[in-house]
């Protein structure tokens, strides 16, 4: 899929107003994260590695991502998100668990490890998961369609969709403190917004009385 934005990048705007040194601070840190060690096991990390590879994909000449080393750090810390589904335990074991059960899946549907599954093959497993159309038993009492729509999804998709690589690849201007948005009306952005390829830019919309 071709980059909309192939000429924009967010990080260009981290020493302009809109940032203060506050967000240069948190973005840096979230740059830099690495994955920390001992968390999962080597098979519980290929397994997340792999899932995460087919429902966040990095966009194309993008820098990479630390989506995994934040999902890690979510799970390291037992962070809480203030609420949880009363059939799901907290945020460490519900990841485990759940990491173990599709790599048990992808044994007994596949004889391999769901790293080395082919990318349809992962993408149908993965489809099951969503559905509840487990035979594992290491699902146990572990609801595959809560897993799926109360941790995997939500924890995967709010931790790529934190990268400066994923605003620049869909254009969004990333925060803008103490600067703000100013231009907020249908087809009309600030100067130092992004321009999609082809698009001409449009400035205020005219004064009408």
């Amino acid at each position: 899929m071709a980059d909309r934005f192939a000429d924009y990048d967010v990080l260009a705007g981290r020493d302009t107003p809109s940032w203060n040194a506050k967000t240069r601070a948190v973005i840096e840190e979230r740059l830099a994260l690495g994955v920390p060690d001992g968390v999962l096991t080597p098979t519980q990390l290929a397994t997340l590695r792999a899932v995460i590879d087919r429902l966040c994909p990095d966009p194309a000449g993008r820098p990479t991502a630390t989506t995994l080393a934040m999902i890690v750090h979510k799970i390291a810390a037992e962070a809480r998100d203030g609420y949880r589904h009363h059939r799901l335990p907290p945020t460490g074991e519900c990841w485990r668990r759940g990491l173990d059960a599709i790599e048990a899946e992808a044994q007994a549907r596949h004889g391999a490890a769901f790293a080395a599954l082919s990318d349809d093959e992962a993408d149908n497993l993965l489809r099951l998961v969503s559905q509840g159309e487990m035979r594992a038993s290491e699902w146990n009492d572990l609801p595959p369609k809560l897993f799926w729509h109360w941790r995997l999804v939500p924890d995967c998709v709010a931790a790529h969709w934190a990268q400066p690589s994923l605003w620049s690849a869909m254009g969004f201007g990333g925060p803008a403190a103490p600067r703000g948005y100013v231009r907020t009306g249908i087809d009309r952005r600030d100067p130092w917004e992004a321009i999609e390829s082809g698009e001409p830019l449009r400035g205020l919309p005219k004064h009408r009385g």
